[in-house]
């Protein structure tokens, strides 16, 4: 409905303060505070960066362990919604107590799932081990033996399939036969021989040479060292087993802290607050005795803001005029209904002070289209029900999440006026089920209570494009408020009124066209006088607009020219106007899509029995569900469209901030106030 008024107040208070009216202003949330910009000898910014990091990383601990325990003692009960924990604040003064405590617990717990962490790559490298020392078990000396005084051994690979007698050859290649090497096969696979030899060392130079040639490879693994390998194999089994017990024993040990889950969170949300004050402290000027700082309050709290701070901190706080070029900061004051549709308008850009507020008549324009554009009751039915369902059994929800689920609530009670209207409820579902399995052969059994648009969709247009007109004329309108509320009368006549003259004049000039009839397929007529007044308005709409649409320019031809290409712009209403298409469009899409999905399980429930029911059920559920989710996403899709493009383009110019007052930005608790 309005733009919240704001004011500057600054501060000054006692260095010795500081610490406590800054977490006063943060528990309060009122102020957006600012640089302050005064320049003067002996002040100066206080380095906050150590201590900043310290909270950060307190509460990167908290939320570790929380992660942790989400892995290993996941709480049960989860929901899609997740919900701010409303806590007392006696209760949170009691978590603050204790914070150095439940940080402490928190080190342990992530202490401990680290060594869960080491366990289990501990485990997956001796499973390697295994795996790697497998094909030696039948070996029944360490891979690392080297022989004795007079023999020499060695074990590795050779690539490709090799039996004994081809790997003898190739590796007595430049002996004396018979060579004093033996060769054993310990195991094969596609790509590897596994092989032991052993041999005179008198030939070892010879061998050596051999198996560079051969492409030996001595094994890459150092597991088992100074073991046979099938004992390394069984220590490794065991040390696994270890190590898994050992996972387990963790396990258990963070389950017993699921009990400080909240704790966790909420010493979180305080470290986080506490990383925010340090960070707005390191921002302020400061003196040896003295610190300042200003920013913006909403006008009715400033009086009170100032008293307070006054009273309690030794303070000497003051409203102050704001610069020259300085804009206060953005906040909309709306009815609970009309917040609904806020995220839109932000997401768009918010207005500056001295701004209409388009949310409430937005809000109004917004539901209806998104109504027409899915128009089907059964959709619609289904969007309230599941909103009103998260909404009443959710209550703390986050702001965003729960003005969107309101909104679609509100769009589904449109849905299914529309639907009502059109005679939409699931498609034609209730003829096709009568018709399928209850051999129903009369008349349409849900009528329209207007007109059904599948048969009628040029009639539908003509009341897509009457609301369009609608809809951009109060856009326009309130343009003309603004024009007329700053004065600006002469604006009002040559941007507004001259406009609204043409504009309903060609459209009166329009209705009884032979062009119009085919379009629309009905015919209109006029009264001869309203037809001689459409005419005039329309050339006295247009002289305006070449008279005045270049009006800053003191040269006239120039200025009729201006006017001119002004006047030209009559192509973009009609633009404007033929977007509203996409009303029958989309309404048209949902509608033929739920018939093809009805139509598609009439023929499959025609296999019969059991079998033909379930298939019917299950296709319908699927068909209907995908129809939804696409046309309920194109539906919030164009409709923003309508709103961001058409709507706004008429009058609307964004540019304001956000008022973010500096205040405790809480991720998992609100603060419930005793008093």
């Amino acid at each position: 409905m309005a733009i919240v008024e704001m004011q500057k107040v600054s501060i000054c208070a006692p260095r010795r303060n500081r610490k406590v009216l800054l977490k006063s202003l943060q528990s309060l949330g009122v102020m957006e505070v600012h640089e302050s910009d005064i320049e003067a000898d002996g002040l100066e910014r206080m380095d906050t960066q150590s201590a900043r990091i310290r909270f950060d990383k307190s509460a990167d601990t908290l939320e570790d362990a929380l992660k942790k325990l989400s892995v290993y003692a996941p709480s049960k009960g989860g929901s899609l919604f997740p919900e701010k924990e409303v806590v007392t604040r006696k209760r949170y003064d009691g978590i603050v107590d204790e914070a150095a405590g439940i940080l402490d617990k928190a080190s342990d717990l992530v202490r401990i799932a680290k060594d869960i962490d080491e366990s289990k790559a501990g485990i997956i490298r001796k499973q390697a081990a295994q795996a790697s020392l497998e094909p030696w078990k039948r070996l029944n000396v360490p891979l690392n033996y080297r022989g004795t005084k007079a023999t020499g051994f060695v074990a590795g690979t050779f690539a490709g399939m090799d039996d004994v007698a081809t790997l003898y050859a190739l590796l007595t290649k430049g002996m004396d036969d018979p060579a004093p090497v033996d060769v054993t096969v310990l195991d094969q696979s596609q790509e590897l021989t596994y092989a032991a030899i052993v041999y005179h060392l008198s030939v070892k130079e010879t061998l050596e040479a051999n198996l560079r040639e051969a492409g030996f490879a001595r094994p890459s693994s150092n597991f088992g060292e100074g073991k046979v390998p099938a004992q390394a194999i069984e220590d490794l089994k065991a040390e696994c087993e270890a190590l898994a017990k050992r996972v387990e024993d963790d396990k258990k040990e963070i389950q017993t802290f699921s009990d400080l889950r909240d704790d966790f969170r909420i010493a979180s949300d305080y470290y986080r607050a506490r990383s925010e004050r340090y960070q707005l402290l390191g921002t302020i000027l400061q003196s040896k005795s003295m610190f300042f700082l200003e920013g913006w309050v909403e006008a009715e709290k400033a009086d009170a803001l100032i008293a307070y701070v006054e009273d309690k901190y030794e303070a000497l706080a003051e409203k102050e005029e704001a610069k020259e070029g300085e804009e206060p900061p953005t906040r909309l004051s709306n009815r609970p209904f009309l917040r609904i549709t806020e995220p839109v308008l932000e997401s768009y850009g918010l207005p500056t002070h001295g701004r209409f507020d388009p949310t409430s008549i937005m809000t109004f324009f917004y539901i209806i289209f998104f109504g027409m554009m899915l128009s089907d009751a059964g959709y619609g039915l289904v969007m309230s029900v599941v909103c009103a369902i998260v909404l009443m059994k959710h209550k703390n929800l986050q702001s965003g999440i729960k003005n969107l689920l309101s909104l679609f609530f509100w769009c589904g009670l449109t849905t299914m006026f529309w639907g009502a209207m059109f005679g939409g409820f699931f498609g034609n579902a209730v003829d096709t089920i009568a018709k399928t399995f209850f051999g129903y052969a009369g008349d349409t059994i849900v009528k329209p209570l207007w007109f059904d648009p599948m048969s009628n969709p040029m009639y539908l247009l003509m009341w897509c494009m009457l609301f369009g007109v609608i809809h951009l004329f109060t856009g326009l309108g309130i343009k003309g408020y603004e024009l007329l509320r700053d004065h600006d009368f002469v604006g009002f006549v040559s941007d507004v009124l001259d406009w609204f003259l043409f504009l309903v004049g060609l459209i009166l000039l329009l209705l009884p066209t032979d062009i119009f009839a085919s379009i629309v397929g009905m015919q209109f007529s006029l009264p001869a006088w309203v037809s001689q007044v459409a005419k005039w308005i329309t050339i006295i709409g247009m002289v305006v607009i070449i008279l005045m649409g270049g009006r800053d320019k003191k040269n006239w031809a120039l200025r009729i020219a201006l006017g001119a290409y002004d006047l030209y712009g009559v192509s973009g209403w009609l633009s404007d106007v033929l977007s509203y298409s996409r009303l029958l469009a989309l309404g048209l899409a949902t509608g033929v899509i739920a018939s093809v999905v009805n139509m598609l399980c009439a023929m499959i429930a025609g296999i019969g029995g059991l079998i033909g029911v379930i298939l019917f059920v299950v296709v319908f559920l699927l068909g209907h569900l995908m129809n939804m989710a696409i046309n309920l996403l194109g539906a919030y899709v164009h409709t923003n469209r309508l709103q961001f493009v058409e709507f706004f383009g008429k009058f609307y110019d964004a540019g304001g901030k956000a008022f973010a007052p500096f205040g405790a930005n809480f991720k998992y608790i609100e603060i419930r106030e005793e008093n």
